[in-house]
């Protein structure tokens, strides 16, 4: 009888102990926002084109804190960087603000990130663009983590960033770890980065992985990349441009991915991973739901990860911020409206896809004229760009060239010149098989893409020449289609002649990788190449070129065309309502 007796006792203990764990079993609900490439998109104003902005950070700070009173400090806000470039607010803030106070000013970026409370950043390629003293000044003024895990101090050999933060929520260890695209050397002067290096994303994230798990135990592992889905720069030794679905498929561990820097909205399951790209500008958020259920002895039992991609451009704009940053606001006003000088014509990027263009051939005559090149190469940098005829302000030259670009000189063969030009146009235009054809190299499916804007490729790698004259044959095939006439003044190019040769930094430095396919010159002999690198940003010679001048009028070179006459012109037409709704006139 006491025997039975204590079995009871002893299997009700049991259940009592059984039932109280069930009863300590606990789930926590976390939610996880992310901006990526917000390129000074902070306020309601656009600066550039002064007009109302849709997004934007004050619109973003509305959702979160919309979500922050449900979950409190279970909630993370993230940013996956290029938050550095972008509106003049930057500009201002980075190079302009500390040279007319007598005390430094903590970066409008740092300002704007907390304020809204980031819990953690990355690093971005055009945050590394604006070089060490804005950079580093900046990282010291966030009061959150900047991550780079593969950001490689070459002095320690260990990483110049935070590699990864670790948060606790209710007994849920959360860590995030920060990687960048390693091909940074394909865009940006070696002087911008100085004492530092980039190490290949895969293998980087493979070893971090194995660090956090045996240093931090974590519950949740979050990947924060700045880096595209797939594709991109390659370079030796595996270094992808966008590896972000490589580290997904090939290192185990991530629960979620939260990427940018290709600017193109994703919300994908790779490999039982979750990645999401909010794209750019803060019109997004990548906005992720995590549940997580610990039983009584806070292990985990179970998780679900869901999420997608939000919109906030109709969000309205938080008034206290927008109250807070008005002095902010007004500054950048007053430096946006100082007048540069006076456009006689306009000038449009729209007419620069179909031939010789007044608003192309304006930077390229100002970049022959400052570097006293034989021969330039220019893109444009903004899908659709219009300077009115009139006045001209600062604001303007944002219009006529987006980025803090220096300009180079290199030395090239006439037949290296040949070849840079044909790799830009086989991604420019179609092979024209009939007059039917489309001009241009479309695809429907890049319509919504912020940088392709339903071209094929990028239109900021559409480099076309001053300095020469030629013909474009849309009906040779790719390769061929490139026939050089003469110089400018007339006297003959040659092919075996070397020319000086003036492009932006990006391009010398070997963005678009037209110097390595068309030109065929290595990397590793690209800066015996450069004669000249501009200390300064292509912008400010323009802006003080227009100042000198007092008035300036744009007009198209007329140096080169799209050949046969007969059906490039009907087809110009048809590409272009198709691109801007309208036909317009177009240049030969």
């Amino acid at each position: 009888m006491q025997t039975m007796k204590r079995w009871i006792i002893l299997i009700v203990v049991t259940l009592s102990v059984f039932v109280c764990a069930m009863g300590a079993e606990k789930t926590v609900k976390l939610r996880i926002v992310e901006t990526s490439d917000v390129h000074g998109c902070f306020f309601p104003y656009d600066f550039v084109e002064r007009k109302p902005l849709k997004g934007t950070l004050v619109r973003v700070n509305t959702y979160v804190n919309r979500l922050r009173r449900e979950y409190g400090d279970r909630l993370l806000l993230i940013d996956n960087g290029d938050i550095l470039q972008g509106q003049p607010t930057c500009y201002w803030s980075n190079y302009v603000v500390n040279e007319e106070s007598k005390t430094p000013q903590t970066n409008i970026a740092a300002q704007v990130v907390n304020y809204m409370g980031y819990d953690v950043e990355a690093m971005g390629n055009h945050d590394v663009e604006t070089g060490h003293a804005v950079y580093d000044k900046w990282i010291s003024e966030v009061q959150c983590p900047v991550l780079g895990a593969n950001v490689i101090d070459t002095l320690t050999g260990k990483p110049y960033l935070k590699p990864y933060a670790v948060f606790e929520r209710e007994g849920v260890k959360i860590v995030v770890i920060g990687l960048l695209t390693p091909t940074i050397s394909c865009w940006l002067n070696e002087r911008l980065w100085s004492g530092l290096r980039f190490d290949e994303m895969v293998s980087s994230a493979r070893h971090w992985m194995q660090v956090v798990r045996e240093e931090e135990n974590p519950d949740l592992v979050i990947g924060l990349f700045h880096s595209g889905k797939e594709g991109g720069v390659s370079l030796p030794g595996g270094i992808e441009e966008d590896a972000t679905a490589r580290v997904a498929r090939e290192v185990p561990g991530f629960d979620i991915i939260f990427f940018g820097h290709d600017h193109i909205q994703c919300s994908e399951w790779i490999e039982g991973v979750l990645t999401l790209n909010p794209s750019c500008w803060a019109l997004n958020v990548a906005d992720a739901q995590i549940e997580v259920t610990l039983d009584g002895q806070g292990k985990v039992v179970k998780k679900s990860v869901t999420g997608d991609i939000v919109s906030v451009r109709y969000e309205q704009p938080d008034e206290e911020m927008e109250a807070h940053f008005q002095p902010q606001m007004d500054s950048i006003q007053a430096f946006v409206n100082h007048r540069v000088g006076r456009f006689s014509t306009g000038a449009t990027t729209r007419d620069s896809y179909f031939g010789s263009s007044a608003f192309t051939d304006f930077i390229h005559n100002v970049q022959l004229e400052i570097s006293g090149a034989d021969i330039s190469f220019n893109a444009p940098l903004s899908f659709d760009s219009r300077i009115e005829p009139g006045e001209v302000t600062v604001a303007d030259m944002f219009k006529l060239y987006r980025f803090e670009n220096q300009y180079y000189v290199l030395r090239m063969t006439g037949r290296e010149v040949r070849g840079h030009l044909e790799e830009s146009y086989d991604r420019w235009v179609d092979t024209m098989h009939s007059p039917d054809d489309h001009l241009l190299l479309l695809n429907d499916e890049s319509q919504g893409d912020q940088q392709r804007m339903g071209f094929q490729n990028y239109t900021f790698n559409f480099d076309s020449a001053a300095g020469i004259v030629y013909e474009v044959d849309v009906t040779k095939p790719n390769g061929q289609k490139v026939r050089i006439i003469s110089m400018a003044d007339g006297t003959p190019f040659h092919d075996d002649k070397v020319y000086n040769v003036v492009m932006n930094s990006y391009r010398g430095n070997g963005g678009g990788e037209l110097l390595f396919k068309g030109a065929g010159i290595a990397k590793a002999d690209l800066d015996s190449r450069i004669v000249y690198q501009s200390p300064l940003d292509l912008r400010y010679y323009i802006l003080k070129y227009i100042e000198a001048k007092g008035t300036v009028t744009p007009e198209a070179n007329g140096n080169w065309r799209f050949v046969p006459h007969e059906w490039t012109v009907p087809a110009a037409q048809r590409d272009r309502r198709l691109l801007f709704g309208e036909s317009g006139q177009d240049s030969e």
